[in-house]
């Protein structure tokens, strides 16, 4: 049986699953380099929305598989997030009802759900059955894309305002917010999985393999999307295969 990695290669190799992030998507890649057309863009927003109001239920889902009461206390953050609190309201959700409206769509029109693809859905939903059927620390091990996310949040505030000079800047409030508290969600999920799962190499490669689990639903969100927007060119390219890595 091979020794496990050190923990600064455990989470070397944790990192370069990286480079199957979904930033690399054709369709991602479109959106970075302003090919999408408005409708697009609503449309992505549009679907993402039932992952931004998913999140709170895969976290719900984590705690209540967790006995560690200061694995708890840290964790629950991530639910005020999105949902907000009594006393303020606005949170994640809230923040992309916002960049809907930034990119021309109605509150009615993001939280009905009407046009979010039966592929999003469902990929959305096996990640939230995913968080509910697995031990907590396989569940925040899941979560570790957020690895990947502060780049892409940057890309999008420092792009979107040349490349989509139509979209109102005040919309991208969730980006902005996610940068910070993206880095702190990271370093709680990161610290869970190097502990618990370097007990041998083969929990290392069980870890690894979760995340890919983790970014192939990403991936499969942005196909489902892709397809939806029926119009969409992008110089000829494959996108519905996913680079293996």
């Amino acid at each position: 049986m091979e020794a496990p990695w050190s923990r600064e290669e455990f989470e070397q190799k944790l990192r370069t699953k990286g480079q199957g992030y979904h930033i690399y998507h054709p369709f991602h890649v479109a959106m970075y380099e302003g090919k999408l057309s408005k409708e697009q863009l609503q449309a992505w927003v549009l679907n993402r929305f039932y992952y931004q109001i998913s999140i709170p239920l895969k976290d719900a889902a984590i705690l209540s598989n967790c006995p560690d009461v200061e694995a708890r206390k840290q964790w629950i953050v991530r639910i005020t997030d999105h949902d907000g609190t009594m006393e303020n309201s606005y949170g994640g959700i809230e923040a992309w009802v916002e960049l809907g409206s930034a990119v021309g769509l109605s509150r009615e029109d993001v939280v009905s759900l009407k046009h979010v693809s039966p592929g999003v859905k469902f990929a959305v939903d096996a990640y939230v059955n995913f968080c509910k059927q697995r031990s907590w620390q396989e569940s925040m091990c899941s979560s570790l894309t957020e690895l990947f996310a502060p780049h892409i949040h940057q890309q999008r505030i420092s792009s979107w305002p040349e490349m989509y000079p139509w979209i109102d800047e005040s919309g991208l409030k969730y980006f902005k917010k996610r940068l910070t508290e993206a880095r702190r969600d990271v370093e709680q999920g990161l610290n869970v999985t190097l502990d618990y799962f370097s007990q041998s190499r083969e929990m290392q490669e069980k870890a690894l393999d979760i995340l890919q689990f983790k970014l192939n639903i990403l991936w499969v969100i942005a196909d489902s999307i892709m397809l939806q927007s029926s119009e969409i060119t992008m110089d000829g390219r494959e996108y519905l295969k996913q680079p293996v890595y």
